[in-house]
């Protein structure tokens, strides 16, 4: 399983969806589905707009846990 660690830092950094989509340039409804953990793929442009945005490494953003 792939967990998205997307509204942990989000709440590290005290933004909103609203305020992540804005300044990375990504799809308010992109953002919406990493952050509930509903999204069954992402690009990897906007991985690397949020890593950029976020100054994590991919491994910070996404986990891998075995099922």
């Amino acid at each position: 399983m792939i967990k998205c660690n997307l509204s942990e830092l989000m709440g590290r950094k005290k933004v909103k969806v609203a305020d992540v989509a804005r300044e990375t340039g990504l799809h308010r409804n992109t953002v919406t589905l990493l952050y509930k953990e509903e999204a069954v793929r992402i690009e990897l442009d906007a991985m690397e707009k949020l890593c950029r945005y976020f100054d994590c490494t991919v491994g910070e953003l996404f986990e891998y846990t075995p099922d």
